[in-house]
Protein backbone atom coordinates (compact mmCIF):
# COMPACT_ATOMS: atom_id res chain seq x y z
CA UNK A 1 0.00 0.00 0.00
CA UNK A 2 3.26 2.71 0.62
CA UNK A 3 3.93 2.19 -3.08
CA UNK A 4 0.74 2.11 -4.51
CA UNK A 5 0.49 5.74 -2.77
CA UNK A 6 3.20 6.87 -3.43
CA UNK A 7 4.16 6.95 0.46
CA UNK A 8 0.24 8.14 1.36
CA UNK A 9 1.33 11.40 0.21
CA UNK A 10 -1.62 11.85 -2.44
CA UNK A 11 -4.67 12.47 0.25
CA UNK A 12 -8.34 12.75 -1.01
CA UNK A 13 -10.17 13.59 2.27
CA UNK A 14 -10.42 12.28 6.39
CA UNK A 15 -13.64 11.38 7.51
CA UNK A 16 -15.34 9.37 10.38
CA UNK A 17 -13.67 6.35 9.94
CA UNK A 18 -9.98 7.52 8.39
CA UNK A 19 -7.83 8.98 5.82
CA UNK A 20 -8.23 8.38 2.37
CA UNK A 21 -5.16 8.40 -0.24
CA UNK A 22 -5.03 7.84 -4.12
CA UNK A 23 -3.10 5.27 -5.68
CA UNK A 24 -2.51 2.73 -8.78
CA UNK A 25 -2.46 -0.85 -8.49
CA UNK A 26 -1.99 -3.17 -10.52
CA UNK A 27 -5.62 -5.67 -10.85
CA UNK A 28 -5.49 -8.50 -13.25
CA UNK A 29 -2.56 -7.48 -15.25
CA UNK A 30 -4.12 -3.93 -15.62
CA UNK A 31 -3.20 -0.57 -13.56
CA UNK A 32 -6.36 0.58 -11.74
CA UNK A 33 -6.83 3.90 -10.00
CA UNK A 34 -7.76 3.15 -6.33
CA UNK A 35 -8.97 5.03 -2.83
CA UNK A 36 -7.35 3.63 -0.44
CA UNK A 37 -8.93 3.92 3.45
CA UNK A 38 -6.44 3.83 6.57
CA UNK A 39 -8.88 3.12 9.14
CA UNK A 40 -8.78 4.67 12.80
CA UNK A 41 -10.61 4.11 15.64
CA UNK A 42 -11.62 0.45 14.67
CA UNK A 43 -13.38 -1.12 18.09
CA UNK A 44 -10.51 -3.57 19.39
CA UNK A 45 -11.06 -6.93 17.35
CA UNK A 46 -9.79 -10.21 16.40
CA UNK A 47 -8.25 -11.09 13.34
CA UNK A 48 -10.85 -13.63 12.61
CA UNK A 49 -14.12 -11.00 13.66
CA UNK A 50 -12.82 -8.18 11.44
CA UNK A 51 -12.19 -10.55 8.45
CA UNK A 52 -16.18 -11.38 8.74
CA UNK A 53 -16.97 -8.04 8.71
CA UNK A 54 -15.34 -7.15 5.53
CA UNK A 55 -15.83 -10.08 3.75
CA UNK A 56 -19.77 -8.79 4.64
CA UNK A 57 -18.68 -5.59 2.67
CA UNK A 58 -16.57 -7.49 -0.20
CA UNK A 59 -19.59 -9.46 -1.17
CA UNK A 60 -22.13 -6.73 -1.59
CA UNK A 61 -22.50 -5.41 -4.86
CA UNK A 62 -24.93 -3.11 -6.05
CA UNK A 63 -24.63 -0.29 -8.86
CA UNK A 64 -25.20 2.51 -6.35
CA UNK A 65 -22.54 1.14 -4.23
CA UNK A 66 -18.69 2.04 -3.70
CA UNK A 67 -17.22 -1.39 -4.49
CA UNK A 68 -14.46 -2.77 -2.14
CA UNK A 69 -11.58 -4.21 -4.19
CA UNK A 70 -9.70 -5.47 -1.06
CA UNK A 71 -8.26 -4.87 2.02
CA UNK A 72 -4.70 -5.04 4.03
CA UNK A 73 -5.17 -6.40 7.79
CA UNK A 74 -0.81 -6.27 8.67
CA UNK A 75 -2.20 -5.89 12.56
CA UNK A 76 -4.96 -4.55 14.08
CA UNK A 77 -3.53 -0.85 14.39
CA UNK A 78 -3.01 -0.88 10.79
CA UNK A 79 -5.84 -1.94 8.55
CA UNK A 80 -6.52 -0.55 5.39
CA UNK A 81 -9.33 -0.78 2.93
CA UNK A 82 -8.76 -0.66 -1.17
CA UNK A 83 -12.10 0.29 -2.87
CA UNK A 84 -12.66 1.68 -6.69
CA UNK A 85 -11.93 5.75 -7.25
CA UNK A 86 -15.10 7.84 -7.40
CA UNK A 87 -12.96 10.30 -9.64
CA UNK A 88 -15.88 13.11 -9.42
CA UNK A 89 -15.48 13.58 -5.78
CA UNK A 90 -18.68 14.02 -3.08
CA UNK A 91 -22.33 14.79 -3.69
CA UNK A 92 -21.27 17.35 -1.01
CA UNK A 93 -18.95 18.95 -3.59
CA UNK A 94 -21.05 19.24 -5.94
CA UNK A 95 -24.40 20.65 -4.18
CA UNK A 96 -22.40 22.84 -2.50
CA UNK A 97 -19.01 23.63 -3.79
CA UNK A 98 -17.75 25.96 -6.34
CA UNK A 99 -18.36 23.76 -9.10
CA UNK A 100 -21.50 24.18 -11.52
CA UNK A 101 -24.58 22.83 -10.07
CA UNK A 102 -26.18 19.17 -11.51
CA UNK A 103 -28.91 20.20 -12.77
CA UNK A 104 -32.20 19.21 -11.65
CA UNK A 105 -32.81 16.01 -13.80
CA UNK A 106 -29.38 15.05 -12.59
CA UNK A 107 -30.04 15.55 -9.38
CA UNK A 108 -33.45 13.65 -9.32
CA UNK A 109 -31.29 10.64 -11.03
CA UNK A 110 -28.79 11.26 -8.05
CA UNK A 111 -31.37 10.91 -5.31
CA UNK A 112 -32.76 7.81 -6.66
CA UNK A 113 -29.31 6.00 -7.00
CA UNK A 114 -29.14 6.41 -3.23
CA UNK A 115 -32.46 5.49 -2.42
CA UNK A 116 -31.63 2.09 -4.72
CA UNK A 117 -28.57 1.63 -2.79
CA UNK A 118 -30.56 2.00 0.49
CA UNK A 119 -32.88 -0.69 -0.64
CA UNK A 120 -30.32 -2.96 -1.33
CA UNK A 121 -28.28 -2.96 1.66
CA UNK A 122 -31.54 -3.03 3.66
CA UNK A 123 -33.84 -5.42 2.11
CA UNK A 124 -31.92 -7.13 -0.84
CA UNK A 125 -28.37 -8.18 0.61
CA UNK A 126 -27.63 -11.74 2.08
CA UNK A 127 -26.32 -9.65 5.53
CA UNK A 128 -28.59 -6.55 6.36
CA UNK A 129 -26.39 -3.49 6.51
CA UNK A 130 -27.67 -0.45 8.54
CA UNK A 131 -25.46 2.54 6.91
CA UNK A 132 -25.59 4.88 10.58
CA UNK A 133 -24.20 7.54 8.70
CA UNK A 134 -26.05 8.77 5.41
CA UNK A 135 -25.07 12.26 4.30
CA UNK A 136 -23.42 13.93 1.10
CA UNK A 137 -20.02 13.59 2.06
CA UNK A 138 -20.69 9.75 2.09
CA UNK A 139 -22.43 9.83 -1.82
CA UNK A 140 -19.27 9.86 -4.11
CA UNK A 141 -20.02 10.32 -8.14
CA UNK A 142 -18.53 8.26 -10.58
CA UNK A 143 -17.38 9.42 -14.09
CA UNK A 144 -21.31 9.57 -15.12
CA UNK A 145 -22.59 11.06 -12.60
CA UNK A 146 -24.19 7.58 -10.98
CA UNK A 147 -24.29 8.08 -7.49
CA UNK A 148 -22.49 5.63 -4.90
CA UNK A 149 -23.06 5.12 -1.57
CA UNK A 150 -19.45 4.92 0.27
CA UNK A 151 -18.57 3.72 4.16
CA UNK A 152 -21.63 0.91 4.19
CA UNK A 153 -20.72 -1.81 7.00
CA UNK A 154 -17.63 0.39 8.42
CA UNK A 155 -20.60 1.24 11.28
CA UNK A 156 -20.43 -2.43 12.52
CA UNK A 157 -16.25 -1.73 12.76
CA UNK A 158 -16.74 1.08 15.11
CA UNK A 159 -19.49 -0.50 17.31
CA UNK A 160 -20.08 -3.11 19.34
CA UNK A 161 -23.49 -3.95 18.71
CA UNK A 162 -24.91 -2.56 16.48
CA UNK A 163 -29.20 -2.88 17.51
CA UNK A 164 -28.06 -0.21 20.30
CA UNK A 165 -26.40 3.50 20.15
CA UNK A 166 -22.91 3.84 22.12
CA UNK A 167 -21.04 6.35 22.37
CA UNK A 168 -18.81 5.30 20.17
CA UNK A 169 -21.85 5.39 17.90
CA UNK A 170 -20.22 7.63 14.66
CA UNK A 171 -23.17 10.34 12.65
CA UNK A 172 -23.22 13.37 12.15
CA UNK A 173 -25.86 15.80 13.66
CA UNK A 174 -28.12 17.66 11.70
CA UNK A 175 -28.71 14.04 10.07
CA UNK A 176 -29.14 11.57 12.88
CA UNK A 177 -32.67 10.71 13.61
CA UNK A 178 -33.78 11.80 17.21
CA UNK A 179 -33.93 8.39 18.53
CA UNK A 180 -30.40 8.08 17.66
CA UNK A 181 -29.52 10.25 20.59
CA UNK A 182 -31.87 8.91 22.88
CA UNK A 183 -29.59 5.89 23.07
CA UNK A 184 -33.05 3.63 21.69
CA UNK A 185 -32.58 0.26 19.35
CA UNK A 186 -31.10 1.61 16.07
CA UNK A 187 -32.79 0.14 12.93
CA UNK A 188 -33.28 1.25 8.99
CA UNK A 189 -35.29 3.39 10.03
CA UNK A 190 -32.26 5.90 11.09
CA UNK A 191 -30.85 5.54 7.80
CA UNK A 192 -34.56 6.79 6.20
CA UNK A 193 -34.52 9.51 8.20
CA UNK A 194 -30.83 10.39 7.19
CA UNK A 195 -31.52 10.51 3.53
CA UNK A 196 -34.90 12.43 4.31
CA UNK A 197 -32.44 15.48 4.96
CA UNK A 198 -29.78 14.76 2.43
CA UNK A 199 -33.43 14.27 -0.41
CA UNK A 200 -34.21 18.01 0.65
CA UNK A 201 -30.81 19.21 0.40
CA UNK A 202 -30.26 17.67 -3.12
CA UNK A 203 -34.09 19.05 -3.97
CA UNK A 204 -33.06 22.93 -2.97
CA UNK A 205 -28.87 22.57 -2.90
CA UNK A 206 -28.51 24.07 0.13
CA UNK A 207 -27.26 22.70 3.51
CA UNK A 208 -29.89 21.04 5.94
CA UNK A 209 -27.78 24.05 8.65
CA UNK A 210 -26.32 27.51 7.40
CA UNK A 211 -25.83 30.28 9.79
CA UNK A 212 -25.49 32.88 7.60
CA UNK A 213 -29.21 32.30 5.39
CA UNK A 214 -31.14 36.14 6.37
CA UNK A 215 -34.09 35.31 8.98
CA UNK A 216 -37.01 35.05 6.60
CA UNK A 217 -35.24 31.60 4.60
CA UNK A 218 -34.84 30.39 7.74
CA UNK A 219 -31.22 28.69 9.15
CA UNK A 220 -32.79 24.81 9.60
CA UNK A 221 -33.45 23.33 5.80
CA UNK A 222 -36.54 21.28 7.30
CA UNK A 223 -38.16 23.80 9.10
CA UNK A 224 -38.06 26.39 6.30
CA UNK A 225 -39.67 23.69 3.99
CA UNK A 226 -42.23 22.89 5.50
CA UNK A 227 -43.49 26.30 6.73
CA UNK A 228 -43.38 26.96 2.50
CA UNK A 229 -45.20 23.83 1.96
CA UNK A 230 -47.43 24.85 4.34
CA UNK A 231 -48.45 28.02 3.52
CA UNK A 232 -48.58 26.84 0.05
CA UNK A 233 -45.14 28.89 -1.12
CA UNK A 234 -43.34 25.81 -2.24
CA UNK A 235 -43.40 27.07 -5.93
CA UNK A 236 -41.76 30.48 -4.73
CA UNK A 237 -38.86 28.76 -3.27
CA UNK A 238 -37.44 27.08 -6.46
CA UNK A 239 -34.21 28.11 -7.20
CA UNK A 240 -34.69 31.57 -9.78
CA UNK A 241 -32.10 29.71 -12.34
CA UNK A 242 -33.51 26.21 -12.07
CA UNK A 243 -35.50 26.73 -14.87
CA UNK A 244 -36.01 22.60 -15.02
CA UNK A 245 -37.58 22.22 -11.59
CA UNK A 246 -39.88 24.69 -12.57
CA UNK A 247 -40.54 22.69 -15.77
CA UNK A 248 -40.73 19.51 -13.45
CA UNK A 249 -42.78 21.45 -10.93
CA UNK A 250 -44.57 17.69 -9.90
CA UNK A 251 -42.20 15.79 -9.57
CA UNK A 252 -39.80 18.38 -7.49
CA UNK A 253 -43.07 19.06 -5.36
CA UNK A 254 -42.89 14.98 -4.83
CA UNK A 255 -39.24 14.58 -4.53
CA UNK A 256 -39.91 17.35 -1.45
CA UNK A 257 -42.80 15.61 0.10
CA UNK A 258 -40.74 12.63 0.20
CA UNK A 259 -38.14 14.11 2.05
CA UNK A 260 -40.74 15.11 4.64
CA UNK A 261 -42.05 11.82 4.91
CA UNK A 262 -38.50 10.56 5.57
CA UNK A 263 -37.88 13.04 9.07
CA UNK A 264 -40.97 11.81 10.28
CA UNK A 265 -39.96 12.44 14.61
CA UNK A 266 -41.51 8.44 14.82
CA UNK A 267 -39.40 5.81 13.24
CA UNK A 268 -42.79 4.28 12.87
CA UNK A 269 -44.42 6.92 10.33
CA UNK A 270 -41.38 6.95 7.97
CA UNK A 271 -41.77 4.55 5.37
CA UNK A 272 -39.52 1.81 4.12
CA UNK A 273 -36.67 3.01 1.09
CA UNK A 274 -38.68 0.26 -0.84
CA UNK A 275 -41.53 2.29 -0.66
CA UNK A 276 -39.46 5.48 -0.89
CA UNK A 277 -38.18 4.23 -4.30
CA UNK A 278 -42.19 3.87 -4.95
CA UNK A 279 -43.09 7.26 -3.88
CA UNK A 280 -40.09 8.81 -5.55
CA UNK A 281 -40.88 7.00 -8.95
CA UNK A 282 -44.93 8.16 -8.80
CA UNK A 283 -46.89 5.76 -6.68
CA UNK A 284 -49.97 7.33 -5.54
CA UNK A 285 -50.32 10.55 -3.81
CA UNK A 286 -47.92 12.04 -1.57
CA UNK A 287 -48.74 15.10 0.94
CA UNK A 288 -47.84 16.48 3.62
CA UNK A 289 -47.07 14.59 6.63
CA UNK A 290 -49.91 14.72 9.61
CA UNK A 291 -46.94 14.71 11.96
CA UNK A 292 -45.71 17.85 10.49
CA UNK A 293 -48.86 19.81 10.61
CA UNK A 294 -49.21 19.19 14.35
CA UNK A 295 -45.48 19.86 15.07
CA UNK A 296 -46.38 23.07 12.74
CA UNK A 297 -49.69 24.28 14.38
Amino acid sequence: MHEATNGFRNRLGKGAFGTVYSGILTLEDEEAEVAVKVLENVMERGEKEFLTEVQVIALTHHKNLVRLLGFCNENKKHRVLVYELMKRGTLSDHLFGNARKPGWEQRAEIAMGIARGLVYLHEECETQIIHCDIKPQNVLLDDNYTAKIADFGLAKLLMKDQTRTSTMARGTMGYMAPEWLKNAPVTVKVDVYSFGVVLLEIAFCRRHMELNRVLREGVILTDWVVECVRAGRLHEIIAEDDSEAWNDYRRFERTVMVGLWCLCPNPKDRPSMKKVVAMLEGCGEVGLPVAFEAHMA
